[in-house]
């Protein structure tokens, strides 16, 4: 679908769950990109504070990582929305209208299926942790409850993008695998 990237992107109309659930995840992006220009100011300070001054670093490399990650999770709904991901679109395209309805309906529901079960040992490992107390096992001793907070909140937030897209498809304000009719 290379040569479809404004037909790409999941359509709302004028749904307000759809808008709503957009904005959502278009805030995730933004939160997520935030996450990752934190991560790159962070380490040029670390990599100044290490080879030009000869000093050493504590809570930079752990920071950076934790930063990475939370901002792939959280950025998961933007790029759902976005249609960012891999996609292979042979078998859609091969299909006819209904048939390729109904195989985004299946595809759809088996994704927040998987998104929930996800979301489910997410959030249980994300509170686990909180209960516990952990810390990491380094100097800085990071709260870990803070970093794995990023796991049930990526995947809840997931899980709402590929519901609004399910829902997008079953009330026809947006097209199977975004294709157009004919394709």
């Amino acid at each position: 679908m290379a040569g479809q990237s404004s037909a790409a992107v999941a359509q709302t109309g004028r749904n307000p769950f759809l808008r709503a659930v957009a904005a959502l995840s278009t805030l995730a992006g933004w939160c997520s990109a935030a996450m990752i220009v934190t991560a790159v100011a962070i380490t040029c300070q670390m990599i100044f504070i290490r080879f030009v001054l000869n000093g050493s670093t504590i809570w930079q490399t752990e920071a950076v990582i934790y930063l990475m990650v939370a901002a792939t999770l959280i950025g998961l709904p933007y790029v759902q929305r976005l249609r960012g991901h891999v996609n292979v679109d042979l078998i859609p395209l091969m299909l006819g209208q209904r048939a390729r309805r109904a195989l985004a309906i299946i595809t759809l529901s088996l994704s927040c299926v998987i998104v929930g079960v996800m979301l489910f040992y997410g959030y249980d490992y994300w509170h686990f942790a909180w209960k516990r107390g952990w810390t990491s096992d380094t100097v800085w001793a990071v709260r870990l409850w803070i970093p794995y907070l990023a796991l049930p909140v990526g995947f809840a937030l997931l899980l709402l993008q590929l519901i609004a897209d399910l829902v997008a498809v079953l009330i026809g304000a947006d097209k199977p695998f975004g294709l157009k009719e004919g394709m």
